[in-house]
């Protein structure tokens, strides 16, 4: 039942972040294999597909192609179980860190690194 005065909310089934990386494979292998994220889908050209992970309760679609420089305030957000072991399994696949990972004032452990194209990936666990 909604609350008062949302029945004209919008009701939104299913979302996705769409990137459009500089150099589409170099991207798909940091998300593919540097993160490990799993592929939820592969479409388009078998020169130049479009992959779709999961990233938890929603998807990231890196599929085309840009030569804009990227916008500015966007970043990832990802909950993960132990920032500790993502941090010890990102260096061993040889991920720039930008920041160890850290309590931060909020309660928060947070792990910062980036993709290819310098977007701020933090990864976040909530002791």
């Amino acid at each position: 039942m909604p609350l008062a005065g949302q029945d004209d909310l919008m009701e939104v089934l299913s979302s996705r972040i769409l990137l459009r990386p500089s150099d589409l494979l170099r991207s798909h292998r940091s998300y593919r294999d540097a993160l490990g994220l799993a592929i939820y889908r592969e479409f388009g050209s078998p020169d130049a597909p479009g992959l779709v992970f999961f990233l938890g309760n929603s998807l990231l679609e890196v599929s085309g192609q840009t030569t804009d420089p990227r916008g500015d305030g966007i970043a990832l957000w990802m909950q993960v179980r132990d920032v500790y072991a993502q941090h010890r399994r990102l260096v061993d696949a040889g991920v720039s860190i930008l920041r160890e990972p850290r309590r931060e004032p909020w309660g928060l452990l947070e792990l910062w690194i980036e993709d290819p194209d310098q977007i701020p990936i933090v990864m976040v666990e909530i002791p």
